[in-house]
């Protein structure tokens, strides 16, 4: 399985159109991410291009789980925030808990991986 990084900053809201090798399929989509000060995490929203249909709305973006796990039935694929320091030996479902990445360092000490739907 391979996997795939989505480019992030820690723009406090960022915006980007991302193509996305996905079950043998590139899927374009549009993501927002944003950062709650007062919640003290990030939140991120998904659209599909083609359709332009809101897929995903205010999703937590936590470490230690698939975050498309419980959407496995939309065939977006398998979303996994990582520190980047572990980034060369990630294995789904080793990756423990960590802590969550904060208003600073996304896209720095933490990474977003996509890759194929993984089925429960």
């Amino acid at each position: 399985m391979a996997y795939y990084e989505i480019p992030l900053t820690s723009d406090p809201d960022s915006n980007f159109t991302c193509t996305i090798p996905i079950d043998n399929l590139n899927i374009t989509l549009f993501f927002r991410f944003r950062y709650n000060k007062m919640a003290g995490c990030w939140f991120f929203s998904i659209t599909d291009v083609k359709s332009n249909k809101l897929l995903l709305d205010s999703h937590p973006l936590c470490t230690g789980i698939n975050l498309l796990g419980q959407f496995e039935y939309m065939k977006i694929g398998s979303a996994y925030v990582i520190l980047t320091k572990n980034k060369d030996t990630f294995i789904p479902g080793s990756y423990g808990t960590q802590d969550n990445p904060t208003d600073d360092n996304l896209g720095v000490d933490y990474m977003l991986v996509w890759s194929d739907t993984v089925v429960n």
